[in-house]
């Protein structure tokens, strides 16, 4: 019999009895196609947190309770599959990812992880000696944070390591990049260039470009670099996919795609291919937002695949590389209050045409005065068309003044936060905050406390695809190596319930696919986890040594572990 915590039982299991007996009573009739087994079945439903079994037909679930009741539903030609002491839990969504993002950085340079320039240096060239002579390298994953020397880096020394290839390397958080000369000079940027709304090319003494582009500057080099062919975006989406399927992901919301990723997307899943549940959200472009708002809304799409219904707003940059609005200067930068990437006006006129086309919003936002003007947006639009049932979110919500945290409940606005990201930044981000504002940064329980509920996610290739990364920090505010003891600003943690539901049921509210969804009920489709420990109630220091043995979409296996 299996042990458990009593604290996860408080949480979960009054219920129990009853649901038990409803089970029984309404025990379906007819073969299973499947019936899986283990000790450990977490449903993440309050009418029957735990089971021992569940039955398959079609795709969907048929039942969930004891083994004796599953194989009741067993036919000649039901699959049986006993997983033994491992442990189930619903299929794990990221609520914010990024699938051509996370393609192209694993077949670019890989900069996660370096600990200096002189690292990526070394990166980069040794990717250009294998390259054709002239060719655009490509890379992601550098943060000046992590060196010694934590100020932007110039492009000089990348220039004299790699003199014949336009370079280009993105920064961790997709909002800088760093290029060298021949990039630049490819893409006709001089000191004569101006910075645009929204954006920053960061200058040596001259006025020249020092070579890092931040936020809307970025799309100054962008322009230049070759576009992906669509060969190359659909192989991108398809090495995305598997990987994810790998680390136990059954769905992902995809934080801002171009019509051409969206139809791709498409013509994945017409062939069958689109091996998770994709929730893809459409980039803030005003030709894609005429066309998809002419459409409709679109839900559920070949056998529950896709989704495309949802708007991806940005209003602002990041923390890491300054660009994030605050309402007062950065504590590190005096004269820096960060960047609006788009204008408050832009973000309520979207949010209102959205809301008449019966479409959700999310909007990026990760300082104070980022998410002070996307709830002001929001409730502007809201009050021009009042919607009762609009899901309206923010992205990230990392930063919010203290008056504003009771306004996400009060709009019914969700905040899509990451919990990996407060591991990464939290060594830093007082830096940027001070003493004060540090307070209302990645503020998860103060959040919870007001009501809302808060989808988790990774912002991969930000942070890694492992979802284990967001749900470990979630319950214990503590980075890889269990650090700081105790956690970093312990009492915004989640409870262990709580940050279960952050990777599972609480994404698929975020997404209104909650009756299909994010949870192991009867009548949801198939999707779950199977893991070789407890992640549920295993010491926080044991989570992220938990491996995926099988990860499984519709009742069918799209990953096992050899």
């Amino acid at each position: 019999m299996m042990r458990r915590s009593l604290t996860f039982l408080a949480l979960l299991a009054a219920p129990v009895f009853t649901a038990r007996a409803q089970q029984t009573a309404a025990a379906p009739s007819g073969a299973a196609d499947l019936i899986v087994i283990a000790d450990r079945i977490y449903t993440v439903d309050e009418g029957r947190p735990f089971a021992t079994a569940m039955a398959v037909r079609g795709g969907r679930i048929l039942y969930v309770g004891s083994t004796s009741g599953a194989m009741v539903l067993r036919g000649a030609k039901t699959r049986v599959v006993d997983y033994g002491t491992r442990t189930i839990v619903p299929g794990i969504t990221d609520a914010h990812a990024h699938m051509l993002g996370l393609g192209e950085a694993l077949a670019s340079v890989d900069l996660v992880g370096s600990t200096s320039y002189d690292t990526v240096i070394a990166r980069i060239a040794a990717a250009a000696k294998k390259a054709p002579a002239g060719a655009w390298i490509t890379g992601r994953g550098w943060d000046q944070n992590r060196w010694g020397d934590t100020r932007f880096p110039t492009h000089d020394k990348l220039d004299a390591a790699v003199p014949d290839h336009p370079v280009v390397v993105t920064r961790i958080d997709g909002h800088a990049l760093l290029a060298n000369a021949a990039a630049i000079k490819a893409a006709g940027i001089t000191a004569a260039t101006k910075d645009p709304d929204g954006g920053r090319i960061l200058r040596d003494a001259s006025g020249a470009p020092a070579g890092v582009f931040v936020d809307n500057a970025q799309e100054l080099i962008y322009r230049a670099v070759p576009p992906l062919s669509h060969a190359q975006r659909k192989s991108a989406l398809l090495a995305a996919i598997a990987e994810a399927n790998r680390w136990g992901l059954t769905g992902i919301h995809d934080a801002g795609e171009s019509r051409e990723t969206i139809d791709t997307y498409e013509e994945i899943a017409k062939a069958g291919q689109l091996s998770l549940r994709a929730y893809v959200m459409i980039g803030d472009d005003s030709a894609a937002e005429d066309y998809y708002f002419k459409l409709g809304p679109r839900s559920a799409m070949y056998d529950g695949r896709l989704w495309v219904r949802c708007i991806k707003l940005y209003a602002d940059g990041a923390l890491g590389s300054r660009g994030a609005a605050l309402l007062d200067p950065y504590s590190d930068d005096p004269g820096n209050r960060g960047l609006l990437v788009s204008t408050p006006e832009h973000l309520r006129a979207v949010s209102t045409a959205a809301l008449r086309h019966g479409f959700q919003v999310a909007t990026h936002a990760i300082g104070d005065r980022g998410n002070r003007n996307a709830l002001d947006a929001y409730e502007a639009a809201l009050t021009e068309v009042p919607t009762a049932d609009h899901r309206f979110r923010i992205e990230h919500a990392q930063v919010i003044d203290h008056a504003d945290i009771p306004r996400f409940a009060q709009l019914n606005v969700i905040p899509s936060m990451q919990s990996s990201h407060q591991t990464s930044d939290m060594y830093w981000a007082a830096n940027r905050l001070g003493p004060s504002r540090i307070l209302g940064a990645y503020a998860w329980r103060a959040l919870l406390n007001t009501g809302v509920i808060i989808p988790n996610g990774s912002d991969f290739p930000v942070e890694y695809v492992n979802p284990l990364f967001s749900y470990h920090a979630a319950l214990s505010r503590q980075d890889a190596h269990d650090w700081p003891p105790g956690g970093w600003q312990p009492w915004e943690v989640m409870t262990r319930a709580e940050a279960l539901k952050s990777v599972t049921i609480w994404p698929a509210i975020a997404s209104f696919e909650e009756k299909d969804l994010g949870s192991l009920s009867v009548g949801k489709y198939a999707d779950f986890v199977v893991y070789d420990r407890d992640i549920v109630q295993a010491p926080a220091d044991r989570i992220l040594g938990a491996t995926v043995v099988a990860t499984w979409v519709n009742g069918a296996a799209v990953y096992e572990k050899k």
